[in-house]
């Protein structure tokens, strides 16, 4: 018993117990609505991961059901030559594969080089007022649709190559061994080297604007150091700024090799989408998408249509071989620097 104005131990036990269980409840309540969440939300994030492994491995599937007839009737010849003529049902895909990986070779030997120094200017020698505008400029290129730049193509840098690059080339290296033969011929306008430099100005916007975004993530620090010890702007770019975001920029220019590798429109108005291959970078050719593009519509035949999937089987194939070497680099660099 306790002192006499006092309730008994017991009934304070009862009561304090009384007041937490609705508390303890609502807090188990709230953990099972926390973890539902959770639970909801992984599955969500792994159903849309497996559902992407799905959709590549259905498309892969369809491009090697549809390339079959092709491949059993032609076999390894299909990859060494290059005619194509639908009336006798021969078709060779050397030809478009030549050409895919030309104009890319062209797109990107201009592209990377272009694009760092625009990515350089940006964020270390461009004045603050006027970043803005170039960048978006810049930026604007990568909205413009590709069929507006085909358009483009055809119409105004073709006839201008015509007139002005494509004589001065074909002039100051006709009487040089070998690069005579890489700019022989007529100046069409059109040709793998317009459809070269058409797809250097489409991926540029990807280059420089993700390497831009990556020169700016430099911590501030280690270009004040670099400074301070004496180095000038061309040393702190090639020893802090490159260094530092070699990961990202290789990943910028992959990215930009993929859009280049695929692109169809800008590449079919000005490439001349001629089944042939020619030592000339002046002379038309053409390219696996461009050839697709141009010729499904019309395709006429089992095999006919079977080799045109097979084409993009082919593509398909060279823009993951791309990928997952550079992902393989990418890992070797992250390697290498932890």
């Amino acid at each position: 018993m306790g002192p006499a104005g006092r309730p008994p131990v017991v009934d304070v036990a009862l009561r304090g117990e009384a007041a937490v269980l609705p508390e303890v409840s609502s807090r188990a309540k709230v953990i099972a609505r926390l973890r539902l969440g959770d639970t909801a939300f992984r599955l969500l994030t792994k159903s849309a991961a497996v559902g992407v492994l799905i959709i590549l491995g259905g498309v892969m599937f369809s491009l090697i059901d549809g390339s079959l007839p092709a491949l059993r009737a032609f076999g390894l010849d299909f990859l060494l030559e290059q005619r194509w003529n639908p009336v006798t049902e021969k078709f060779g895909a050397l030809a478009p594969i030549y050409g895919t990986l030309v104009t890319s070779f062209i797109a990107m030997l201009i592209a990377v080089p272009v694009g760092l120094l625009i990515a350089v200017f940006l964020t270390e020698l461009c004045p603050m007022w006027l970043r803005r505008p170039i960048g978006i400029a810049i930026e604007l290129l990568a909205g413009i649709p590709s069929i507006i730049y085909g358009i483009w193509g055809l119409f105004v840098f073709a006839p201008f190559l015509q007139d002005t690059l494509q004589p001065f080339l074909i002039a100051t290296f006709g009487n040089i061994p070998v690069l005579s033969a890489l700019f022989a011929g007529p100046p069409y306008g059109i040709g793998v080297l317009t459809a070269g430099l058409i797809l250097a100005i489409m991926v540029l916007p990807f280059i420089s604007s993700i390497s831009r975004d990556v020169f700016e993530a430099v911590p501030p620090v280690l270009k004040e150091a670099a400074y301070g010890v004496g180095c000038t702007k061309w040393e702190v770019v090639r020893n802090v700024v490159l260094p530092y975001t070699r990961v990202g920029v290789i990943g910028g220019i992959m990215l930009a090799l993929g859009r280049a590798l695929g692109e169809t429109m800008a590449v079919t108005f000005v490439i001349g989408n001629a089944h042939k291959i020619s030592a000339s970078l002046i002379a038309p050719g053409t390219t696996i998408s461009a050839t697709i593009a141009n010729e499904f519509t019309e395709a006429v035949g089992d095999l006919y249509t079977s080799s045109l999937i097979a084409l993009g089987l082919i593509l398909f194939v060279i823009t993951f071989i791309v990928l997952a070497a550079a992902r393989y680099m990418l890992l070797r660099i992250e390697r290498r620097i932890g």
